[in-house]
């Protein structure tokens, strides 16, 4: 359809032309569908000034969540070594995960309503709180840790998230992909960072408590950055708000949605597998410590440039298109960890697990806002979609830890989660068939 066709479609109002913004949402619109909504910017100082805050909170929230490995090797080999096992402590990242996903079903209609401010905020206070409970936990008190960094700052991130990548969309649509990934790549330069920081800490002359202490203080400061650095820029006319019930019966009616929502429910169930537990398989293999400490940081600086460069292939190919082979690959390389047992192989593993997954975990959001109707129900959208998304980080990692048991047989939790990431990836091929024979294109 060339565009004077769609300039004449919309002028007489046909919904062909709507429907056709419809899959553009996230990552296609070259034009403005309404005089009465602004237009979006598209660049400027006050767009990449907000682009930079995303970085920052994206940094210090689910970058710092990246980390988790961390927690977990030294949770597992020292501080709750004597009253838990390995699959009890998982819960603490699990449920950290099923939060940070879940509570976006109401961070997302609170953004949409344009409660930005309250919900930054709001979050970036529990999340200093939640960090220095943690920081006066005591050794083998395994619910103090649970509640403080399972259950608080789950919850913390969890209300920052959906609102820092949404107000994304208030400042660019035809590069709107592009602006997400190099927003969402702070999670990732963050899980690259925090566990040099985190490592050195913990197993240095700073101990465990006080390394807590001052990531919290370093996170403190950057989350206030980074909310000074944002502005909200909500359209004067919005559509009426309609009830959470209505509003979420009304998505899962939409066949291809829900297929998305479940593939990416099986997929979180099996892609943090490696980026857990990669620090504990090394040096349970044999790999020096000091090496084995690096494992989460090469991988999250791989995952940075995934989040980057598929994200230029976005607008030319649509997100579907690079999720789906991403996924698939991503599955193949956590098969493949069972025949790594050296430093090379090793290192090879997480740049390419690393690059892979965070090409999915930075077009998702783009996959997600593809589905919606108008800008309006982008967060919604999220939020719905991640709430079940969140169940999968919920049981995923878990019975990973449970397969792996204390004698650490590694094939059971790389089967398990090869196979959820497998059927994942079919989940979004079949969301894109459908959608692709409805709309009758291939760009998806």
């Amino acid at each position: 359809m060339t565009r004077q066709k769609k300039d004449r479609d919309y002028e007489a109002g046909e919904e062909s032309t709507l429907s056709t913004a419809t899959v553009a949402t996230f990552v296609e619109k070259e034009e403005v569908l309404s005089s009465k909504v602004s237009s979006c910017p598209e660049g400027g100082l006050r767009a990449w000034l907000t682009i930079l805050g995303v970085f920052l909170i994206q940094f210090t929230t689910f970058g710092y969540t990246n980390a988790h490995g961390v927690y977990n090797d030294y949770y597992v080999r020292e501080y709750l070594q004597k009253t838990s096992s390995s699959s009890q402590i998982a819960w603490i990242g699990s449920t950290q995960l099923f939060l940070v996903m879940s509570v976006g079903v109401v961070s997302g209609r609170a953004f949409d309503a344009g409660h930005f401010y309250a919900l930054m905020i709001g979050g970036a206070l529990l999340f200093e709180f939640c960090l220095f409970m943690i920081s006066i936990t005591q050794p083998e008190h395994f619910y103090q840790v649970f509640l403080a960094q399972g259950v608080g700052l789950g919850i913390a991130v969890g209300v920052m998230y959906i609102p820092a990548i949404g107000i994304i969309s208030h400042y660019f649509q035809r590069n709107r992909a592009l602006a997400i990934g190099l927003g969402t790549s702070g999670s990732a330069v963050g899980g690259a960072i925090h566990p040099i920081m985190l490592n050195s800490w913990f197993h240095g002359s700073v101990g465990f408590h006080n390394g807590v202490r001052a990531s919290a203080g370093l996170t403190g400061g950057l989350m206030v950055i980074g909310i000074l650095l944002m502005k909200p820029r909500y359209p004067k006319d919005k559509p009426p708000t309609k009830s959470m019930f209505t509003e979420f019966w009304g998505f899962l009616k939409d066949i291809p949605y829900v297929f998305m929502i479940l593939g990416t429910m099986l997929t979180l169930a099996g892609i943090y597998y490696p980026i857990f537990f990669i620090q504990l398989s090394s040096i349970k293999n044999g790999i020096t410590p000091h090496l084995a400490f690096y494992t989460i940081v090469v991988l999250n600086g791989a995952s940075a440039v995934g989040r980057i460069i598929p994200n230029l292939l976005v607008y030319r190919y649509g997100p579907y298109n690079i999720v789906v082979p991403s996924v698939y690959i991503t599955a193949l390389l956590i098969f493949c960890s069972l025949a790594i047992n050296n430093a090379p192989g090793t290192m090879v593993f997480t740049v390419l697990y690393g690059f892979f997954s965070g090409s999915y975990v930075s077009v998702m959001p783009a996959m997600i806002g593809s589905m919606a109707a108008h800008d309006s129900e982008i967060g919604a959208r999220m939020g719905v979609c991640f709430t079940f998304t969140g169940i999968g980080g919920l049981i995923g990692t878990p019975v990973a830890g449970a397969l792996l048991s204390k004698s650490f047989v590694w094939w059971r939790p790389v089967v398990f989660a090869g196979l959820c990431v497998t059927t994942g990836a079919t989940c979004f091929a079949t969301a894109r068939f459908l959608k692709a024979r409805h709309l009758q294109t291939q760009r998806l």
